[in-house]
């Protein structure tokens, strides 16, 4: 069960890693819950990129690395940035440019959809923190998303 009123998220790059690298919490997190997952058509990319680290950083081979992403891609509607207003883009590149230009698509989506950013980046929460941007979940607290019985 997830938490009343949590319906969907965007996912990021750091997130997507944790859940293709091993089985644990934000594997079992990123499977269990019934939301509604979004990604910017960005994250494919960085996937891709670095294919070669994230199974080497696993027990995984080739095989089983592929099957695991096409299991993950399925969860995830993935948006196209043209799609993201300028607006929401400008903001999220100001909100981001002295963290991490790359997470500027995750944070424009975020604004957009008007929905949490799911992150396990400490350097980008605590900066997006900084700037006054609360709508993010964190590893630390990823345990809370779930509603207890």
């Amino acid at each position: 069960m997830v938490s009343e009123g949590l319906a969907a998220l965007v996912v990021d790059t750091n997130i997507v890693f944790s859940t293709l690298q091993k089985e644990g919490i934000t594997r079992k997190l990123f499977f269990f819950l019934e939301i509604e997952f979004y990604a910017p058509n960005f994250l494919m990319v960085e996937i891709i990129k670095y294919k070669e680290k994230i199974v080497s950083l696993s027990t995984m081979n080739e095989s089983e690395f592929i099957s695991v992403v096409y299991k993950v891609f399925n969860k995830i509607n993935f948006v196209n940035e043209r799609l993201i207003s300028a607006e929401n883009r400008k903001k999220a590149y100001e909100m981001c440019k002295d963290i991490d230009e790359t997470d500027t698509p995750f944070v424009a989506l975020a604004l957009e959809l008007n929905i949490p950013l799911w992150s396990g980046d400490k350097k980008l929460v605590k900066g997006l923190k900084i700037k006054e941007f609360n709508k993010v979940l964190t590893t630390d607290i990823k345990r809370s998303i779930i509603a207890t019985p």
